[in-house]
């Protein structure tokens, strides 16, 4: 089941990526870019994920507006909520996220795709994630961000 869930989460990562940063005119061509990136694609799978997503077709191509972005950002987040395990400060600009095994890399994703301005960047490995941020005040409103998002209690 959670290598199901990373699975359409990465996916749909990849979709909002992609429409992003090229013109996508119709669902075979979306299908064709993620089967190139190597993701497992069907017609009616995108198609469900574009319409989760929020994805709107403007004239001839799909974009994603701001407002539908940051709903796609809260799907993302509803489908790993239960990943994350804990959430610890570590010095005054690196805050750690313990998840469930093999489930860092997709709450990684949803935080990057997210673009708060806060972070920096991150590195996940299995279970443990690192997200830098500029200082420490950037550091507390992420962590109140992430205790909110992920129902964790504070420190």
């Amino acid at each position: 089941m959670a290598a199901e869930i990373h699975h359409s989460v990465s996916r749909r990562a990849a979709i909002l990526r992609i429409i992003r940063d090229s013109t996508v005119h119709n669902q075979d061509e979306l299908v064709k870019n993620l089967r190139k990136q190597g993701f497992d694609a069907t017609q009616s799978s995108v198609s469900r994920d574009l319409r989760e997503l929020g994805v709107a077709k403007a004239g001839d191509h799909y974009i994603v507006p701001q407002a539908e972005a940051a709903l796609a950002a809260e799907d993302l987040f509803g489908a790993i909520a239960n990943f994350v395990t804990a959430i610890r400060a570590a010095g005054e600009s690196l805050t750690v996220v313990k998840t469930t095994t093999g489930t860092a890399q997709s709450v990684a994703v949803a935080i990057d795709r997210s673009d708060w301005p806060e972070v920096v960047g991150t590195i996940s490995g299995d279970d443990t994630i690192f997200i830098a941020t500029a200082d420490a005040r950037a550091q507390r409103k992420l962590g109140a961000r992430l205790r909110e998002i992920f129902r964790i209690g504070g420190e």
